[in-house]
């Protein structure tokens, strides 16, 4: 039987073992799909040595970036953005031959928001800078806007942290996307701590969270007349998009 995983630490709050299982049972796939939770990255060469029929691996916080220097390969997207969440593995005689690291995350965040974009939204801001913030901000750039991180510490001379944040950033970025684990259950009364009195009806509110469905960053944006969307859609069309990197 052909196993796929997901490796990340922690992984409570991930939605891809029941997705794939679901997928395979439904669809009649003789495959299994296992969640690796691994305090570090230095693990990941014994789990695709002791699993001699995984043939694919999801990833997630905090690996993204650090299984790069473990993989053999990355397509041109995953090179770009500097952060792998799909990896697919080919072997010869149960033995590893070629590691492959792949982006969805941008390929399902472009899906995902695009039939939202209207012609006003040509600036954005990013919130967050960890491996999926990274994947937004190609994303955004590959879609025609001009996006800006915003952390709670400088991280270049272009990015804005959130104390900096003015009344004119708020008003001329149009687009906020939501990057961090910031109002994510159980702690669903938190929020990113943006300006939200200078957001209104033009602006787009992204969320990549999805539990709960509607976080306190969204309402706080419909509160003031923004269109908002959470991540569950861009979850699915990644994880669609990841299963056709490993059967290609």
């Amino acid at each position: 039987m052909d196993q796929y995983g997901l490796i990340g630490y922690p992984l409570k709050h991930s939605f891809s073992k029941g997705y794939f299982n679901d997928k395979f049972s439904d669809e009649k796939i003789d495959a299994e799909y296992l969640n690796f939770e691994i305090p570090s990255i230095k693990e990941f060469p014994s789990i695709l040595k002791e699993h001699p029929n995984l043939k694919g691996l999801n990833v997630t916080i905090p690996y993204k970036e650090q299984v790069i220097p473990y993989l053999d390969q990355l397509s041109e997207n995953a090179k770009l953005i500097g952060a792998v969440n799909v990896i697919k593995i080919e072997r010869s005689k149960g033995k590893v031959k070629k590691t492959t690291g792949f982006n969805s995350d941008i390929i399902g965040f472009k899906q995902s928001i695009e039939p939202l974009l209207q012609p006003h939204h040509q600036q954005a801001l990013v919130l967050g800078t960890g491996g999926a913030a990274k994947a937004i901000y190609y994303g955004l750039k590959q879609l025609g806007l001009i996006p800006t991180y915003v952390s709670r510490e400088k991280i270049s001379e272009n990015g804005l942290t959130y104390n900096e944040l003015t009344a004119h950033d708020m008003t001329s970025n149009t687009v906020i996307v939501n990057c961090t684990p910031v109002g994510m259950w159980p702690h669903v009364d938190d929020y990113p701590k943006i300006p939200y009195e200078y957001v209104t009806c033009q602006h787009l509110l992204y969320d990549l969270l999805y539990n709960p469905d509607e976080t306190m960053f969204m309402k706080l944006g419909k509160e003031q007349g923004a269109t908002v969307k959470n991540g569950l859609e861009m979850l699915l069309l990644q994880a669609f998009a990841g299963w056709n990197f490993w059967q290609s």
